[in-house]
């Protein structure tokens, strides 16, 4: 428990994050780092943008209500304390992801009507079957849909969106590194945690599976989905780039992937969420299940 203590105590947060890796940053980001041009400048760029980041907000969002409302039905104090130090990480989340909305031009008297025109649907309903389970107090399975199915999830989304920025958007670059960081902190948690709780209570293991698959569904079909959707802003890069002339230079990589092809980029985001789900799984004693086709 001494280990536990110290690694997820509101001290080792104080030292880690904001006065670690979020020092001198602004909204996650270096001050004075803007938007691309290239972006503000294209409608079809624009829109994509707008449409991914909505998407990171709404992710956000739910984690910001599931881990303020797992608070109160921890079983422990260190366990409380960890989840206060979450929430105020999502809640952050929450904040510079808007903020983004407002660099890409969206105004704050139009926030709610653009996060509702662009919200994926499954994505709606993967937040739903997570917070069902922490609006009935239920911290085992509240836990694992949060910290190791959505942050999980979260964590690679970010590290691909990563790749892709850095080359041309440090700014969102510098500002998915913190969010990165944060999301390797709440997975931990998770596993370190939860774990024990579940060889108490094995009685839990098919309603958390069930959980399980119902989630990975819904964030099966909205990675189809956005990938669908992104593919007109993919195009239009590329159109850009060869209207400029000159020699192209190498699309960005992830995980031996060239980051060019929407149907390549949803596959390799899949099979490395659905990697570190079973590996994560299984170190909390849960079996992935595999869900059906709907």
């Amino acid at each position: 428990m001494t280990d536990f203590l110290s690694a997820y105590s509101i001290q080792n947060w104080l030292e880690s994050c904001p006065q670690g890796y979020l020092e001198k940053t602004r909204f996650g980001h270096l001050e004075g780092e803007k938007e691309p041009e290239l972006i503000l400048e294209n409608e079809t760029l624009l829109e994509d943008t707008i449409r991914t980041t909505v998407q990171l907000v709404v992710g956000e969002r739910c984690a910001l209500a599931a881990s303020s409302g797992l608070i109160n039905c921890a079983p422990d104090h260190p366990s409380k304390r960890f989840l206060a130090t979450q929430t105020l990480d999502e809640a952050r989340h929450v904040e510079i992801f808007t903020q983004r909305l407002y660099d890409l031009g969206v105004k704050k008297s139009q926030l709610e009507s653009v996060l509702d025109q662009y919200a994926n649907p499954n994505l709606v309903k993967f937040a739903e079957v997570l917070l069902e389970k922490v609006d009935k107090g239920d911290f085992v399975a509240g836990v694992v849909g949060q910290n190791i199915v959505l942050e999980g999830m979260a964590f690679t989304v970010f590290e691909m969106l990563h790749a892709v920025s850095e080359p041309m958007n440090p700014k969102f670059a510098h500002t998915l590194e913190g969010t990165i960081a944060d999301e390797r902190r709440h997975v931990g948690f998770g596993e370190n945690r939860i774990g024990s709780l579940i060889k108490e209570n094995p009685e839990k293991k098919p309603e958390i599976e069930k959980m399980q698959k119902d989630m990975t569904y819904f964030m099966l079909a909205t990675f189809a989905q956005q990938f669908a959707e992104g593919r007109r802003g993919m195009e239009e890069a590329r159109r850009l780039t060869a209207e400029a002339g000159g020699e192209a230079a190498a699309p960005p990589t992830w995980k031996g992937v060239d980051l060019e092809d929407p149907e390549e980029m949803e596959a390799v985001l899949a099979d490395s969420v659905l990697k570190e789900f079973k590996i994560r799984l299984g170190r909390i004693g849960i079996e992935y299940q595999t869900p059906d086709a709907r």
